[in-house]
């Protein structure tokens, strides 16, 4: 029987407590913060239930089993831990007492059901318009930035983009627990692993990203930027890794520059402030902001593009589309859509986006050349 036959076959019997909801497609979410208290997201929101594990020992046996199909282990040395169940689900366990009242295990369900373009624009995450322009921007290999708070919505939305990649490219995945479902056909999946319980082995998301660079990638995606490999990443945009995306943890896009920027410098490397905020400046060319709203909601609420520095140093953005809400009763429940500023784009004028001119359509306005016809070429 296959490794995954052998767990699966096991898991209903340990995490009996809260299969209802693993099985529960509407169910996003799962907490466990004992053995007691459990925590679902539905909608949006946050609902405490009636589901128990039988005492502590009994959750340690879930975490344990759960963290088996990853080969992980969680122990006093190693006392925090990510891990993924078959289906792809992504688990975090914290164990007691660094959580002080008792062992944490929370679940992120791996939908079931992945969203494409069309869905996103249905649902009220982005319209027409503005998916176009960003699948411009995936064909003309932008370096994308996806930023958004907690269970915004990141993840979700960079699956979406990877569908606008072309097929015939070989794409490297780079991530702390595979989460991402690309459809393309030549795609490299590598996945960090922790040290062993005498510290070794540890390969940290930098270790496999310089390791990808000599995979011959037309595209590199890292799930999420979250340590000193985000310099590495900016010095491979800038050095003819075209077209690469990640997520980052900010609440605006332009906390975003700033939260890279101090990612960057915890790689320990001595460089000049304003050497890496140029780097970064000319690394990234599109920034997405998501928003989970009050209500559950999740949306892109900005989408702007990095301009080059201000003569004393400053991170520019201009914004291309941004949130606004409606004139009416919806409006001021804080409904609105996703609105085209009247920006044209920066590059409107290089050749890797003007090769697409016979795509556009609802961009056609954001792409046009201002200069007459008889010159553009």
């Amino acid at each position: 029987m296959a490794k995954t036959n052998i767990f699966e076959a096991t898991v209903e019997h340990f995490l009996a407590p809260i299969m209802p909801f693993m099985r529960d497609p509407s169910v996003a979410e799962i907490m466990v913060n004992g053995p007691s208290e459990i925590y679902i997201e539905k909608a949006g929101q946050l609902t405490k239930t009636d589901a128990k594990f039988s005492d502590e020992a009994s959750l340690m046996a879930a975490v344990n089993n759960v963290l088996q199909y990853t080969g992980k282990r969680v122990t006093p040395e190693h006392p925090l831990i990510d891990s993924r169940l078959p289906d792809g689900s992504r688990v975090h366990v914290i164990l007691y007492p660094l959580c002080r009242t008792s062992t944490c295990m929370t679940i992120r369900k791996f939908a079931k059901v992945m969203f494409d373009a069309e869905h996103l624009v249905e649902l009220g995450t982005w319209t027409k318009q503005a998916c176009e322009y960003l699948e411009m921007c995936v064909l003309a290999e932008k370096n994308i930035l996806v930023a958004g708070g907690t269970s915004s919505g990141k993840t979700c939305l960079l699956n979406v983009l990877s569908g606008f990649l072309p097929h015939h490219q070989r794409i490297v995945v780079i991530e702390d627990s595979a989460e991402l479902e690309l459809q393309q056909d030549h795609v490299i999946s590598l996945e960090s692993r922790p040290a062993d319980r005498w510290g070794r082995g540890e390969v940290g998301i930098r270790d496999l990203f310089r390791s990808s660079l000599r995979l011959r990638p037309d595209r590199i995606i890292i799930g999420e930027c979250r340590g000193g490999e985000a310099l590495d990443m900016v010095q491979a945009m800038t050095s003819g890794h075209a077209g690469s995306m990640s997520t980052l943890h900010a609440n605006m896009a332009l906390d975003a520059l700033n939260r890279l920027e101090t990612l960057a410098m915890m790689s320990k490397i001595d460089l000049p402030l304003h050497a890496l905020r140029a780097q970064i400046a000319s690394a990234i060319d599109v920034i997405i902001q998501m928003t989970r709203f009050t209500d559950g909601r999740r949306g892109l609420t900005q989408i702007c593009e990095v301009l080059p520095l201000t003569d004393d140093g400053h991170y520019r953005l201009q914004d291309m589309f941004v949130y606004e809400l409606k004139d009416d009763e919806a409006g001021r429940s804080g409904r609105g859509g996703l609105m085209w500023t009247g920006q044209k784009s920066i590059f409107r004028k290089e050749p890797k986006l003007r090769i697409l001119r016979d795509r556009w359509s609802l961009t056609k306005k954001l792409f046009e050349d201002d200069r007459p016809a008889d010159t553009v070429k």
